[in-house]
């Protein structure tokens, strides 16, 4: 098996981090326009400090981050100039809901996606859409308590229907939930929800996480009956967790992370809760608020394919007190001595994502799609303004390495490839500018200043190359 002629290699944002315009259009507020830069981000974004208003002293990188929503077309033909065959981008649900449910959509929300889809099909890109992409609506929010309300399984799958219906044959490939799993890790972030009320913790997340879980199989269900081309994806915040050493101890640990973080997607994939999740919810008071028909919805309507991010892999064991722990990931990971590390801790390990591959299609027996992945770094343009990111490309270079052999000699599944942030964007986590990812420069800074201009980088005409070769030049 090679990498298929129709490999759908490309680059991937969200609405959030790079669209801006968040009270222009019609737009309503969601949860991530009210998460600030700075010390309180990581409280907020973890449910831990309520703070549901706007503030005077705080800086939201989300009111503008990249502008896309002035400067898609431009984006675009960038886009295009790289040779990309797919687009991942997200809807924000404020923009065709304002309230997240309303009586009627936005129209003029409708319109700007439509024109984008239109301009990405002009230019030979396939849109790759997610339809919540840490993006939960505000007033939803102040109205229900976000995902932890059963209300919003209405409000989501109504949402869901409409885009489907509005964009079929402008839109066939669809992910319902990106990065599921970050509800345990912050959960305002994936799922809208202010904790610091609760005294039960992990019931309300476990409770919005199968709020989440019947929505993600209702869309699935109504994608498949408005367009039977539509193909529906999940979405994890991927990379395998690793016994630090060969104590059985350790790999038993190893083991219990990697079923904690598959959780949501056993159930998206295989259409039932795992036995594992049921025996920790009974051990730990969690009660699944099931109704009937829950379990044969989720059984009737598992996804089509199985897609994730991947930027690094997380070592654990038994006896974490005795090692040093690793900083600037969202998922708690013990130091591996054998990986480097980026500038904000996230350890380099492409062989993982060959690992990650070849679990998770061992696992689902599902095609998969690599949605997010790429290098964090300080670029530093020269005089003329151009980054020569020989880092980037080498990160880069060794990842499409990894899925090249889980394809063709291990015999995985792959759709395609999607480099994060392919232009820069605001990072999800720290809620910088100067956490570039991507294939062309924007001229922004931590602070909101710049100039906003777009400037390909050295990496731009390498992943040019590799698009137009198959992978054949890296």
């Amino acid at each position: 098996m090679t990498l298929s002629e129709n490999f759908l290699w490309g680059g991937a944002i969200a609405a959030n981090q790079a669209e801006g315009g968040i009270f222009l259009g019609g737009r309503g507020l969601s949860n991530v326009d009210i998460l600030p830069q700075g010390e309180d981000r990581m409280a907020i974004a973890k449910g831990d400090l309520d703070n549901l208003e706007r503030r005077d002293d705080y800086y939201y990188p989300s009111e503008v981050a990249i502008d896309m929503y002035h400067h898609y077309l431009e984006d675009i033909d960038l886009l295009a100039e790289m040779g990309l065959k797919v687009f991942r981008m997200s809807l924000s649900w404020t923009r065709i809901f304002p309230n997240g449910d309303d009586e009627t959509p936005n129209e003029e929300g409708l319109l700007f996606y439509e024109n984008i889809f239109r301009k990405l099909k002009e230019k030979g890109i396939e849109p790759l859409v997610t339809l919540a992409h840490f993006d939960v609506p505000l007033a939803l929010i102040k109205k229900y308590g976000a995902w932890r309300d059963r209300r919003m399984v209405e409000a989501y799958t109504r949402y869901a229907r409409t885009v489907f219906t509005r964009y079929q044959g402008l839109v066939k490939y669809w992910l319902t939930i990106n990065e599921i799993n970050i509800l345990l890790h912050q959960p305002f972030v994936g799922g809208g929800l202010i904790l610091t009320d609760q005294d039960n913790r992990a019931q309300v997340i476990y409770q919005a996480a199968h709020h989440q879980l019947l929505a993600s199989a209702l869309a699935t269900k109504i994608a498949h009956e408005v367009d039977t081309d539509n193909q529906v994806g999940c979405m994890l915040a991927g990379g395998s967790h690793y016994p630090y050493t060969c104590r059985p101890e350790d790999y038993l640990e190893a083991i219990h992370r990697d079923n904690g973080e598959y959780f949501f997607i056993d159930v998206q994939a295989r259409g039932y809760y795992p036995n594992y999740a049921l025996k920790k919810c009974q051990r730990e008071g969690i009660e699944i608020p099931f109704e009937n028909g829950d379990k044969e919805l989720l059984r009737e309507n598992p996804v089509d394919f199985v897609s994730f991010s991947y930027y690094c892999s997380r070592t654990v064991t038994a006896f974490e007190e005795d090692y040093q722990v690793t900083t600037g990931n969202l998922f708690k990971s013990i130091k591996n001595p054998h990986l480097a590390s980026t500038e904000w801790g996230w350890q380099i390990d492409s062989l993982g994502l060959r690992s990650s591959l070849n679990m998770l299609y061992n696992r689902y027996q599902k095609p998969l799609f690599i949605v997010e992945n790429g290098l964090g770094a300080v670029d530093k343009p020269n005089e003329e303004g151009y980054v020569e990111d020989d880092y980037r490309i080498a990160y880069t270079r060794e990842h499409i390495k990894a899925l090249k052999d889980a394809v063709e000699i291990d015999g995985v599944e792959l759709l395609g490839y999607t480099s994060w942030g392919i232009l820069d964007l605001v990072a999800a986590s720290t809620g910088q500018m100067s956490k570039r990812y991507g294939f062309i420069f924007v001229d922004k800074e931590d602070d909101g200043s710049g100039s906003l201009k777009r400037t390909p980088k050295k990496s731009f005409y390498w992943y040019r190359d590799v698009i137009a070769s198959n992978a054949e030049n890296l």
